[in-house]
């Protein structure tokens, strides 16, 4: 899974296996350690939760977690759907724009780089 942060924005990407363990209830999730400090590290996630909101922010100190509803995640992970985008209140501090896509495969990677991924259906473009 790989994270995007700028701003008040926050954008997931999410590989094929990625989704299959989603779909099957479970928690898909990545830590990034910024120093050999033991609390120098942020932990991402996303999972599916019974709520009636699409997607909801779960923060607590060195983790944040998307949730998203079963429906919501059900919908998504059919092939219809490239991506998820919410734009979350949040009061005077404005919003937070979420982004959840699948992470489909660069044209101008290798086949390692872009193992995983999902079929890129832009012939015509290059990701960037």
């Amino acid at each position: 899974m790989k994270l995007r942060i700028k701003g008040n924005s926050m954008r997931l990407r999410v590989s094929r296996s990625e989704l299959a363990r989603l779909l099957n209830g479970e928690r898909v999730e990545e830590t990034i350690h910024f120093s050999a400090a033991p609390d120098s590290y942020l932990t991402y996630g996303i999972q599916s939760a019974p709520q009636p909101a699409a997607i909801r922010i779960e923060w607590k100190p060195r983790n944040v977690t998307v949730l998203l509803s079963y429906e919501r995640m059900r919908l998504w992970g059919g092939d219809a759907e490239v991506g998820i985008y919410e734009s979350l209140d949040l009061g005077h501090l404005g919003s937070l724009e979420v982004t959840i896509e699948k992470d489909f495969a660069c044209l101008d990677r290798s086949d390692e780089e872009n193992n995983d991924t999902f079929a890129n259906p832009n012939a015509e473009a290059v990701c960037r």
